[in-house]
């Protein structure tokens, strides 16, 4: 790939500088934070405070132009730092108002500032950029981050979207503030993440301002542009926004995880179960409240767009995304809402450290969906792990879902015998053991990137027993445990 070098200073160069000790020898930051799945994810030397997008989109040309404001704290001396940021071109770049010099080459925007940065300065970085962002296609998944609909766009995906659309320090170990100002054609609705703070037409263009104060991970940022219904409400407390693309259809079944519907037609109009779903996410949240505590955020709500090769659902902060197809039945349409508003708690505030701790996603917002459809009187919780244990197929025993790899990241296993791993605790420690260990996971590390190391911990201060042999055997193990 052809990397560009503006004249500048060149990194780990030592310039004149009058603001004292620098806190070291400045020295570039690493270009990943360490996740040992994704090198390049991320970046190491500094700390991401909030992200600021004032974006234009026009789905004419599929260009997305703007400027983002990356504040941020230096957590070393920087010569150089780098952000994760693919494919749209940039016209300029300042830190803290100076222009600065930069390359780019697979993905990651090097940064020199002027002078060096100390560690513990706050610093901003400002980019002005534009273009058509790139769709990510998976052969597993289909299509995702950025992707282009039929009268706007849909940003959804994981693990690392974000460097798609805004420059980033794209992984979960770094969760940020965000403000997202879209501008979009007159008579189209933009919609991302948190609180709705402002909409103004001026010239033919609708700005919307869209504030998420409480920090989220880089890829659960979203964007939605196009003709929604809009349904704003509050209850318990929480403002809701849901948006509704009136000409949502049901894809193929997206789920590979559940059976489709018996009898479900190939494609039939969902936006009213859609409503209906969507309207029962008050008593979601306050069911999954009374298991895993207080809600973590101020807002919530959702979204379906009319995309007809979408092809899952994702826990995007405050306002998951989901496929039409997940919509086909009425009993799995309120299931998936339980599964993304579950991640609020387990994925969204309390964050994976690596990608290789999946499980601790997966596993428990699957386990919610088991304690809703027992609450709703479907089928209890042993019921669905007995099914599970004595119906899967070989290879579903052959994941080691506590360290999976690349390729099995969103395999059944990782989301099921997670689910499978949570019931087999409850089954050790008793009912009462078990939902303490539960709440006090999300509420004791609310805010925090975690490990599967210090689940295990945590279940065993709480049970005053040893579990290694639990976790080994169902996290670690490529074979099926044996009950009893």
């Amino acid at each position: 790939m052809t990397t560009t070098v503006l004249v500048g200073l060149v990194p780990g160069t030592a310039v004149a500088d009058d603001r004292g000790d620098l806190g070291g020898e400045p020295t570039p930051g690493a270009p990943g934070i360490g996740d040992p799945y994704f090198p390049l994810d991320g970046n190491g030397g500094y700390d991401v405070e909030e992200y600021d997008l004032d974006l234009r989109y026009d789905p004419a040309t599929d260009v997305l132009s703007g400027t983002a404001t990356v504040e941020a704290v230096a957590t070393q001396a920087l010569s150089a730092f780098n952000l994760d940021f693919a494919g749209l071109e940039i016209s300029a770049l300042e830190v803290d108002g100076r222009t600065a010099a930069y390359t780019r080459a697979e993905g990651e925007l090097t940064v020199t500032p002027e002078r060096p940065l100390r560690e513990g300065d706050e610093f901003a970085v400002t980019v002005s950029y534009s273009g058509v962002p790139a769709t990510i296609q998976d052969p597993l998944i289909g299509p995702s981050g950025f992707i282009h609909t039929d009268d706007g766009a849909l940003v959804v995906g994981q693990p690392d979207v974000a460097a798609t659309w805004f420059p980033a320090n794209d992984h979960p170990r770094d969760a940020a503030s965000l403000t997202v100002a879209i501008a979009v054609p007159e008579g189209l609705e933009g919609i991302s993440n948190g609180r709705l703070e402002d909409t103004r037409t001026r010239d033919g263009w609708t700005t919307w301002t869209w504030r998420a104060r409480e920090p989220m991970a880089p890829y659960l940022a979203t964007l939605a542009v196009g003709e929604f219904e809009i349904a704003a409400y509050e209850a318990d407390g929480i403002r809701f926004w849901d948006a509704i693309d009136l000409d949502a259809a049901a894809v193929p079944f997206p789920d590979p995880n559940a059976p489709p519907p018996a009898e479900a037609p190939a494609a039939v109009p969902v936006v009213d179960q859609v409503r209906a779903s969507f309207a029962r996410q008050p008593e979601i949240l306050e069911f999954l409240s009374g298991s895993f505590g207080p809600y973590p955020f101020r807002t919530s709500g959702g979204i379906v767009d009319a995309v007809p090769d979408l092809l899952f659902a994702l826990e995007t902060q405050t306002r998951p995304v989901y496929s039409p197809g997940f919509f086909l039945d009425p009993v799995f349409g309120d299931v998936v809402v339980v599964h993304e508003l579950a991640h609020q708690w387990y994925g969204d505030s309390v964050r994976l450290a690596a990608w290789q701790h999946i499980w601790l996603n997966e596993g428990f917002a699957s386990y919610a969906e088991w304690l809703w459809l027992e609450h709703q009187g479907i089928a209890t919780a042993q019921q669905q792990f007995d099914a599970l244990y004595n119906d899967a197929p070989p290879e579903f025993w052959q994941v080691a879902i506590g360290d999976p790899g690349t390729a099995a990241l969103f395999d059944a296993a990782v989301y099921n015998r997670g689910a499978m791993t949570l019931h087999s605790l409850r089954q050790v420690v008793g009912d009462t053991t078990f939902s303490q260990i539960l709440e006090e996971w999300a509420t004791s590390r609310a805010g925090e990137a975690v490990t599967t190391d210090e689940f295990i911990a945590l279940a065993e201060e709480l049970s005053g027993r040893q579990l290694d042999d639990l976790f080994q055997a169902w996290l670690f193990t490529p074979e099926r445990p044996a009950l009893g």
